[in-house]
């Protein structure tokens, strides 16, 4: 077991709200992680961020669809890619707490589980939440 997590991330026209997803990537605790971005073949600025992403830390990895194919692809492409002993999605648009792969890493090995589900927030325009 190497204990790594691979983190698999589809891409596509999420420019605006990009960074924050890949800085709660960047800001975990739980440092054994590696992040693939599959950019789906964006027509917006979401590759040049992925690329700015490369440069800031070596376990972001990148690859690129030369057409859009879908969310399920990208994911797909991904996990081809991924080495970690486990792997999570995050989608584009949303980000994760500091402490989350620590504590699903964690909870992982104290249960010896093959899958662990977390919570999550709905967060409204109005920045109220669910």
């Amino acid at each position: 077991m190497n204990g790594q997590i691979s983190i698999i991330i589809p891409v596509y026209n999420r420019g605006y709200c990009l960074s924050r997803c890949l800085d709660s990537v960047l800001n975990q605790r739980y440092t054994n992680w590696e992040c693939i971005l599959v950019d789906d073949a964006s027509i917006d600025d979401s590759l040049q961020i992925c690329n700015l992403y490369l440069k800031k830390d070596s376990r972001f990895h990148l690859t690129a669809q030369p057409e859009n194919a879908g969310v399920s692809v990208a994911r797909n492409q991904g996990m081809e890619l991924a080495k970690g002993e486990y792997i999570t999605f995050i989608d584009s648009d949303d980000w994760v707490e500091p402490d989350m792969y620590k504590a699903m890493y964690a909870k992982a090995i104290e249960t010896d589980a093959d899958i662990v589900v977390t919570d999550f927030y709905y967060e409204c325009a109005d920045h109220t939440s669910i």
